[in-house]
């Protein structure tokens, strides 16, 4: 939210961003409390009956652990590389958290696991606060109605700055303090006990067979697994792989019968190429964050020889606040696309009584029509796999040269000003909780780099001085 170098017409169209989006965020706010208090949202309507103070209470609970797991995911893949002697004392929890997370390869695991609780969370949200088709609050037209109740673009807004994007903002360049919290140290752990169940290790036989493919060995911090250990885990993926290809073909299948929140008159190869193509796209910018901070404390010396299309997607992404720009703008972009494919890949609720896919029972397609596989799908193809690939060849990930364009498109969405509110929000935020940037603590990558050599010319020196005094 910095302006000190900006002109004073460019401040002053800062200004207008920034109180026409708080306006939009406090409106849509008003919104969805308004709908769940009318009994207008999917938990709360006549046939659910879902107390209303309950549904408020667990829609900001979701909302608030949702802004810790974005935020936190940034941070813990941005401190790996750093020296964690040099925060150990001034933040302790922080220490614990990186510790943790970075211990063997705890923060793949951590990062699969996470994603998932991401998936929980915002379909948990979409349950009590989501508003019914034809809801309608303050005798708004219909227009407005249906465009912020029943599609839910109150809801996305309210989610997408209040839930994710104010936290992505500060922890970029607050990581330390972000994460100096006992309950950030709480989702870690269970992020990773999410994975251990072994429901998403699928992503492990992409990122393995693409370093078959290319190549490209896999970096690990720990032993191979042999023996009864090796046997389990791919145990682990087969039965992963098994339920994401039951998962698809019910998709694949919804599409090919028309029963799905695809659009009335889309043709069918017009939805398969959709579907496909939106998490491509949304898989490509989701991987994106990851290699993001997985660069960002790293010295541009150690890598812009040998990755020169990578470099110049980041010299781009890292320049001024535009990291903070891109976060938001990517975020606006994923949402957006990753409700599209939620409706794309969601039965319709009406295919029952012998009509269901494949011949299942009510109960199995009343399942089914939950939206759950549609999200295991949309998790894993749309998700996980690139942020696995974007963890493991963070430099290869940035060499894409699609990636400029995308930086360039999510620097515009978030010129626009819609979800300008979260600089708004983390500034407060930053003001309240006394954090400061990450350079306050630790110092720039380059400085730290100039430093450690310093330090090894010193004590070359050293040894060189005790070499001669004992000759």
């Amino acid at each position: 939210m910095s302006t000190e170098s900006k002109p004073g017409w460019l401040k002053g169209l800062d200004a207008v961003r920034y109180v026409g989006s708080m306006v939009l965020l406090i409106f849509s706010i008003t919104v969805v409390s308004s709908a769940i208090k009318t009994n207008q949202t999917n938990a709360n309507a006549a046939n659910n009956n879902v107390p209303t103070g309950a549904s408020f209470v667990i829609m900001w609970f979701c909302v608030l652990f949702l802004a810790i797991i974005e935020g936190g995911q940034g941070c813990l893949v941005g401190l790996q590389p750093v020296d964690k002697a040099l925060y150990a004392k001034s933040h302790p929890w922080a220490h614990k958290n990186t510790v943790l997370a970075h211990k063997g390869d705890n923060l793949e695991r951590y990062v699969v696991g996470r994603q998932f609780n991401v998936v929980l969370i915002v379909f948990v949200i979409s349950i009590v606060a989501g508003g019914v088709k034809g809801g309608c609050v303050f005798d708004f037209n219909s227009t407005v109605c249906d465009v912020f109740v029943s599609n839910g673009v109150a809801l996305i807004l309210f989610v997408i700055m209040v839930g994710q994007l104010t936290a992505q903002v500060n922890a970029a360049v607050c990581m330390l303090d972000f994460i100096n919290n006992v309950f950030m140290y709480g989702t870690t752990l269970f992020a990773l006990g999410i994975e251990i169940t072994g429901l998403l290790h699928s992503v492990y036989f992409f990122g393995i067979g693409f370093s078959k493919l290319t190549g490209t060995p896999i970096e690990s911090n720990e032993p191979p697994k042999t023996g009864g250990k090796l046997v389990f885990f791919w145990t682990q993926v087969i039965i992963s792989l098994a339920a994401l290809c039951f998962c698809l073909a019910i998709v694949l299948e919804g599409l090919q019968r028309e029963v799905t929140g695809m659009w009335e008159g889309t043709p069918i190869a017009v939805s398969y190429i959709a579907f496909f193509l939106l998490l491509i796209f949304v898989g490509i910018m989701e991987g994106m964050q990851i290699a993001a901070f997985k660069i960002l404390k790293q010295p541009r010396d150690s890598y812009k020889d040998n990755y020169k299309i990578a470099d110049k997607n980041c010299v781009l992404m890292f320049k001024g606040d535009n990291l903070g720009r891109f976060l938001i703008g990517r975020q606006i972009c994923v949402t957006s696309c990753m409700f599209v494919v939620a409706k794309i890949a969601t039965c319709d609720k009406g295919l029952l009584n012998g009509e269901n896919l494949f011949g299942f029972s009510d109960s199995t397609q009343e399942f089914i029509n939950t939206g759950l596989p549609g999200a295991l799908v949309t998790t894993v193809i749309g998700s996980l796999i690139w942020r696995i690939l974007a963890n493991n060849f963070p430099f290869a990930f940035m060499s894409n040269p699609v990636i400029f364009v995308i930086i360039w498109l999510c620097l515009a969405l978030e010129a626009i000003g819609i979800c300008s509110a979260p600089w708004v929000l983390g500034w407060f935020q930053k003001k309240v909780m006394g954090w400061a940037t990450d350079d306050v603590y630790i110092g720039k990558p380059e400085a730290e780099k100039e430093n450690k050599e310093q330090k090894d010319l010193e004590l070359a020196e050293q040894d060189a001085i005790t070499e001669e005094s004992n000759e």
